[in-house]
C-alpha cells in the first residue's frame, strides 16, 4: 500500500504536466479554429456544397435547353404534380424570358410618372428613406460594436466572454428580414417577376461576405478606422459601376464623391472617438477584412442596380430573393460546422446577448426595405451617399451624448460633406430640367421643319 503511495505521488506531477500539456493544445486548437482565415475557409466550404451543385445543374439544363421541353411537355396539364416542379425549375433557372413591353404598361408608365413627378414629393420621398436608413443602421451600428468588442457574463471578479462567430448574426439578420419580405409579397400585389431566381445568388452572396467581413473587422482594427473605410466607399461603388452595368458618370458625380470622402475623413480623424482609439492596433487582418468589405459590398449594390434596371421587379422581390439564397448559404455553413449549437449554447449562457442580437436582427430588416427601395428609385450611388453621411451622424451623436469635443477642422470636414450633397442635388436637378427641356425641344422643331418643307 505504501509503495503504491509512493508511485502515485511521483506519477502525480509527469500527470500534471500532461494535462497541463493537453489544455494548451486544446486551447491553441480553439484559438486556431477561430482565427478569420480557418473561419473563412469552412465557410466557402459550406457555401461550395450550394454552389457547385447549383452550377453543374444550370450549366446541364441550359445545355438541354430545359426551358422548351418543359414548356412542351406541361401544355395542356394540369399544374399539379411534375408540372409545378418543371415550372419551379425553368423559374429559377431561366426565369421569364419575355420582359414586358412598353406598349403593356409596366415599366413605361412607373418611368414618365418618375420623371414627371415633383421636385418635392420626389424630395419627401428621399427624406424618408434617409431617415429610415439612418435610424435603423445608427441603432444596428451601436449593437454591432457592443457584440463584436465587449464581453457578455464579466463581473467584478472574473472575466467574460466574447462571441466569435460572425456567421450566426448574419443568418439572424437575412431570416427576419426574408420573412418579412415574403408577409410583405403575401400581403401587397408585386409586378410580374421575370428574373432567374439563380440570378439572385451572386448579390447575395457578396451581401453575406461583405457583412462577415465587416463584423470581422471589429476584431482587428478600431471604430474610427472602419469607419474611415465605409467613408471612402462611394468612389469604388462607381468604379464597380462602370464595370458591372458600364455606366457612365458625370464629372460632377466625381468631384462630390471625393468631397464626400474628404470631408467625413476629416471629421473622423480629428473625432473624440478616434482620439481615444489612437492607441488601437491596425493589423494586416483587419485591412484585409475592410478591403473586402468594400469590394463586396460595391459589387452587391451595383449587381442590385443591374437587375433592377433590366428585369424591373420590386424592392420587395430583391429583397425576398437576396435574402432566401442568405439563408439558404449561411444556414447550410453553420449545420456543417456546428455553428448553431456553439451560438446558441452563448445564447443560454447570456441572455443580453439574445435580446442584443434580436433588436439587431429588428434594425437589419427594416434597414434592409429602405435599402432595396432606395437602390431602386435612385440608384446604388445616392444610396452609398446616405450610409456614408450615417458614419458621420454616428460620430456626432457620440459627441452630443458622450461631450466628445468637436475640432475646428471635424466641423469642417462636415461642411464639406454637406456642400458635397447640396450641390449633387443641385446638379442631378439642373440635368433633368435640361433634358426635359430638350425633350420638349424636338417636337417643336419637327413641326417648324415640316412647315418649311
Amino acid at each position: 500500500m505504501e509503495l503504491f503511495v509512493a508511485a502515485l505521488l511521483l506519477s502525480l506531477p509527469a500527470v500534471l504536466m500532461a494535462q497541463e500539456t493537453t489544455d494548451v493544445e486544446t486551447k491553441a486548437q480553439i484559438e486556431w479554429s477561430d482565427f478569420w482565415m480557418m473561419r473563412l475557409f469552412f465557410n466557402l466550404i459550406g457555401y461550395a456544397t450550394i454552389f457547385v451543385p447549383g452550377f453543374l445543374i444550370i450549366r446541364h439544363l441550359r445545355k438541354i435547353k430545359y426551358n422548351e421541353t418543359a414548356g412542351n411537355s406541361t401544355n395542356g396539364n394540369s399544374t399539379k404534380g411534375p408540372g409545378c416542379i418543371q415550372n419551379f425549375m425553368v423559374l429559377c433557372v431561366f426565369g421569364k424570358e419575355q420582359h414586358v413591353s412598353l406598349e403593356e404598361g409596366g415599366s413605361k408608365s412607373s418611368s414618365s410618372d418618375s420623371q414627371d413627378e415633383s421636385f418635392t414629393k420626389r424630395t419627401i420621398r428621399l427624406l424618408i428613406c434617409v431617415a429610415g436608413l439612418q435610424g435603423s443602421y445608427l441603432t444596428w451600428g451601436i449593437l454591432q460594436e457592443r457584440i463584436m468588442t465587449l464581453e457578455y457574463g464579466s463581473t467584478a471578479t472574473s472575466s467574460g466572454e466574447f462571441f466569435k462567430n460572425s456567421q450566426f448574426l448574419v443568418f439572424i439578420n437575412r431570416i427576419l428580414a426574408f420573412i418579412m419580405a415574403l408577409l410583405v409579397i403575401f400581403f401587397r400585389k408585386q409586378p410580374a417577376h421575370t428574373a432567374p431566381l439563380y440570378k439572385y445568388s451572386f448579390s447575395s452572396f457578396s451581401n453575406i461576405m461583405s457583412s462577415w467581413c465587416q463584423y470581422e473587422a471589429l476584431k482587428f482594427v478600431s471604430f474610427p478606422t472602419q469607419v474611415l473605410a465605409k467613408a471612402s466607399k462611394v468612389i469604388p461603388v462607381m468604379l464597380m459601376g462602370k464595370v458591372v452595368s458600364r455606366k457612365t458618370y458625370e464629372y460632377h458625380e466625381y468631384v462630390t464623391a471625393v468631397m464626400i470622402s474628404v470631408g467625413v475623413s476629416l471629421f473622423l480623424l480629428t473625432s473624440g472617438d478616434a482620439t481615444r482609439h489612437k492607441d488601437s492596433v491596425t493589423t494586416y487582418s483587419g485591412l484585409v477584412m475592410l478591403v473586402g468589405y468594400m469590394l463586396f459590398d460595391s459589387f452587391t449594390s451595383n449587381w442590385q442596380g443591374a437587375l433592377f434596371t433590366q428585369y424591373k421587379m420590386s424592392s420587395i422581390q430583391m429583397m425576398a430573393g437576396v435574402n432566401m439564397f442568405s439563408c439558404l448559404l449561411t444556414s447550410v455553413s453553420l449545420i456543417e460546422q456546428g455553428g448553431f449549437f456553439e451560438s446558441s449554447a452563448f445564447m443560454f449562457r447570456h441572455p443580453e446577448f439574445m435580446v442584443d442580437a434580436i433588436i439587431l436582427s429588428i434594425c437589419s430588416a427594416s434597414g434592409q426595405l429602405f435599402i432595396f427601395y432606395t437602390i431602386a428609385q435612385y440608384g446604388p450611388v445616392v444610396f452609398v451617399i446616405i450610409m456614408t453621411v450615417r458614419q458621420g451622424f454616428a460620430i456626432l451623436l457620440s459627441c452630443v451624448i458622450y461631450g466628445h469635443p468637436v475640432t475646428v477642422i471635424g466641423f469642417f470636414g462636415v461642411l464639406i460633406v454637406f456642400a458635397a450633397l447640396f450641390l449633387r442635388i443641385y446638379a442631378n436637378q439642373r440635368q433633368r430640367a435640361l433634358k426635359r427641356a430638350a425633350a420638349a425641344a424636338i417636337p417643336l422643331s419637327s413641326v417648324e421643319t415640316s412647315e418649311k418643307a
